[in-house]
């Protein structure tokens, strides 16, 4: 035996170069786009299933991050909040205590009223204390506007407008329910995905392993548009360069209303939620989402 073969005998099969730490991602879709409770539970199945893809810290029962992003049911939210609008969007809103006044007044100047306020049922017996520890209180606003890119103005406007509200998604075609969880607690945190009425014909979940950000409840996946895997190494660079172009940016679309948007990155985000911020923005601007 040569020395080389000797080395690949002892080495097996195995490269550190091809070692990678990543999240995990996944979808389950109806190819027919017909809306089913079975799609969530599916992909809540996803979800359990990349428990490997995912990380803890010091408390194993807090999870660097888990979620799923869907078709909002608005047959469901008609059911509990005894809803009669056909259309409206849906904030899913983390904290906010004591901005609500605030907010409400972010909408009425966009020309939106205010449907009404859920606080989302949830059990914090089924995460872990560190998670529990900083839970921020849970909320849903409901807006009598199915305009996206109107609703994706108000959610940039509310978000300068206060310190404490983090908006998960805010649109009236997806909703997103996520958390600083395991990929296992979420169905158990949040009662809503297991009505049967709670349907969608798409989910697309993610588990967060944290690389280059601390874990909490805001950076855990997935965003408003991506559920997002792998780090952006030249995220420096492509963030000085936004800055750069902002003042230039224009959108027939957007007309004057471009200005309550910008900035568009707040600061302290990861890569993957300064990623959505931007595709978001090209996606409302008229850009479909291959382009």
């Amino acid at each position: 035996m040569n020395q080389q073969s000797k080395y690949v005998s002892q080495q097996g099969l195995y490269r550190s170069e091809y070692e990678h730490d990543a999240c995990g991602v996944g979808m389950v879709a109806n190819i027919s786009g017909e809306a089913s409770h079975d799609i969530v539970v599916q992909g809540m199945t996803i979800l359990k299933r990349l428990m490997h893809r995912g990380a803890t810290g010091n408390d194993p029962e807090t999870g660097d991050g888990a979620g799923l992003l869907m078709k909002i049911p608005h047959g469901f939210f008609r059911k509990v909040l005894g809803l009669e609008n056909e259309a409206f969007g849906v904030a899913m809103l983390f904290g906010g205590v004591g901005e609500e006044a605030k907010i409400e007044a972010v909408v009425k100047e966009n020309g939106c009223e205010v449907l009404g306020w859920r606080d989302v049922p949830v059990n914090p017996d089924a995460i872990g204390h560190d998670a529990c520890a900083v839970m921020p209180r849970i909320r849903q606003l409901f807006i009598d506007s199915a305009d996206d890119r109107k609703l994706y103005v108000i959610r940039r406007e509310i978000e300068k407008a206060t310190e404490r509200t983090y908006i998960c998604s805010l649109s009236s075609r997806t909703i997103v329910y996520k958390g600083l969880l395991l990929a296992t607690q979420i169905e158990a945190f949040y009662p809503d995905l297991s009505d049967t009425d709670f349907v969608s014909p798409f989910a697309i979940v993610h588990q967060r392993y944290s690389t280059n950000t601390f874990p909490s409840w805001e950076l855990a996946h997935p965003f408003r548009a991506i559920a997002h895997n792998g780090e952006i190494n030249a995220i420096k660079g492509n963030l000085n360069a936004l800055a750069a172009r902002e003042p230039s940016l224009a959108s027939p679309l957007f007309g004057d209303e471009l200005q309550k948007i910008l900035p568009l990155v707040r600061p302290g985000q990861s890569d993957s939620a300064s990623l959505d911020n931007m595709f978001e923005l090209l996606v409302a601007a008229g850009r479909d989402a291959p382009h």
